[in-house]
């Protein structure tokens, strides 16, 4: 079963792309998401970002505090998932890149 093949899954994919600023996204992620569930997801992202980097699982561990079964489970979506974390990766670079 696709995961986003139900009613409230279309919804939220189609709420994300509505967000136009950091503050609305801030602000949408704290009503929808606990604390912890924001936390989690950030850190999840931070370890792509650092596996992106050739980063060693033991220095991914001591920078993030992820354990390893997280960064495991980050390596194995970004190297066997449908790529959303390489899209995204992708364009915070580029917007770096361009912000100097």
């Amino acid at each position: 079963m696709n995961l986003f093949d139900n009613p409230g899954g279309e919804m939220l994919v189609k709420a994300m792309l509505k967000l136009e600023t950091e503050e609305e996204c801030r602000a949408f992620l704290e009503d929808l998401m606990t604390g912890r569930e924001i936390a989690d997801c950030g850190q999840r992202l931070w370890v792509a970002k650092l596996l992106d980097q050739q980063l060693v699982y033991s220095r991914i561990a001591e920078i993030t505090g992820a354990s390893s079964a997280t960064i495991s489970r980050v390596n194995r979506s970004c190297t066997y998932g449908p790529g959303g974390y390489a899209v995204v990766l992708e364009r915070l670079k580029e917007e770096t890149n361009r912000n100097g």
